[in-house]
């Protein structure tokens, strides 16, 4: 696999300065996100045009469901609020991490925005900021080609249209490129400080942490320990955030190791495999059409990741990629949701990516055709999830 600790820039995205440091040339991630904007936008088109379609309000539709309600909220009115909704199920919204809704709120605060348009603001401008973190290390991995693909792919997963809600995953996707993309560069602090934060994000954002620290452990094994104190302080700050979260849930709980997973538990989230019995049962019995696509994407997911491992691609993105796919994997409960919490593991369209790069250069038009096929199944499916199946997501 890739060292990354003798990091060697790549001139698609970064350069040298005069004293020799790396400096990124963002201007040439334009193109990339510049498609993936356009993506996103056709997506939010066809969705609101199915939606007006049958008397519902689009922007309603992206800015408060399922999900989004809650943290919408807790950037009103804080933690507190507690569902019943039927016995034995307790829905707390200890259960959603705080640093989405902090901006929400801040946002809010200081622009004349209401809570969801803040909401929505937040989530799309990190989609945008995830997008250009995505195309950094697709870029000093394989090139500007395999990066603009790579962006572009990610803006045409079937469950895409979760990036144009209001909903974490983008936030936490810009926090965990941008830390990956600092890990390969060998810039620890940046590292481990955008890797806290990704820990504030969602309960899977301690893959980021997972990612820092398998990074650093060679480099410290390689120099017997013997290396600078920002790898230290960047690999101490990794896990910080998602930590500290954890432990102030179980301290308001009563219970400091375990507070928090008796509030996922009792939303039905555990990790046991549940998911392995869940498409047992959807295998012996009709059900949803989101149910077999959701299997159809996690399928793909692991068929993504042993590819992506033998690509031999950098530690770090396979141990954040397989944290990922396992938390997803052993999580019982909402399988339908899988798609989603899978969103952020970008690392995985690499080898696709790649892939599509060299069909490109020697069939554009195959390229084009795949292209416009995905795009296709994205927005229709995106439509579908929001306005017809209405599955909570």
């Amino acid at each position: 696999m890739t060292d990354v600790s003798t990091p060697v820039p790549s001139p698609a995205f970064t350069e040298p300065d005069a004293g020799g440091r790396v400096r990124l040339r963002l201007p040439l991630a334009a193109v990339a996100v510049g498609l993936f904007v356009a993506a996103r936008i056709a997506g939010v088109a066809v969705l609101a045009v199915s939606a007006w379609a049958v008397g519902k309000h689009p922007l309603a539709l992206l800015g408060r469901s399922w999900d989004s309600i809650w943290y919408l909220a807790i950037a009103a009115h804080g933690y507190g609020r507690t569902l019943h909704p039927r016995p034995g199920i307790v829905w707390s919204d200890l259960a959603f991490f705080p640093i989405y809704p902090a901006i929400i709120r801040a946002v809010h605060t200081v622009t004349p925005l209401s809570g969801g348009a803040s909401a929505l603001v937040v989530s799309w401008l990190a989609a945008a900021v995830a997008a250009c973190g995505i195309y950094a290390v697709g870029a000093r991995l394989h090139g500007r080609a395999v990066a603009t693909a790579l962006v572009l792919l990610w803006g045409l997963l079937p469950h895409s249209v979760v990036l144009s809600m209001a909903y974490t995953e983008p936030v936490l996707t810009a926090f965990a490129a941008w830390s990956l993309y600092a890990v390969l560069d060998g810039r620890w602090l940046w590292a481990g400080a955008l890797s806290a934060l990704a820990g504030l994000s969602r309960p899977n954002g301690f893959a980021v942490a997972m990612a820092v620290l398998a990074g650093a452990a060679p480099v410290v094994w390689r120099a017997r320990g013997r290396v600078s104190p920002r790898l230290w302080a960047g690999a101490a700050l990794a896990p910080l955030g998602w930590v500290a979260y954890v432990l102030w849930v179980g301290r308001r709980k009563g219970d400091l190791l375990g507070g928090y997973f008796t509030v996922q538990r009792l939303w039905g989230s555990r990790f046991d495999f549940g998911s392995l019995h869940f498409v047992k049962q959807l295998l012996m019995h009709r059900d949803l059409f989101v149910y077999p696509m959701a299997l159809v994407v996690v399928s793909a997911a692991v068929l993504l990741y042993a590819l992506l491992m033998l690509d031999r691609a950098p530690l770090p993105l396979v141990v954040y990629s397989g944290v990922l796919i396992v938390v997803a994997l052993g999580g019982s409960g909402f399988f339908q949701c899988k798609p989603r919490f899978l969103l952020p593991a970008f690392p995985l369209l690499l080898p696709l990516a790649a892939a599509m790069v060299r069909a490109g250069r020697a069939r554009p038009w195959h390229a084009a055709v795949v292209a416009c096929a995905l795009a296709g199944l994205s927005f229709a499916y995106g439509a579908y999830l929001l306005v017809v199946a209405r599955t909570p997501l």
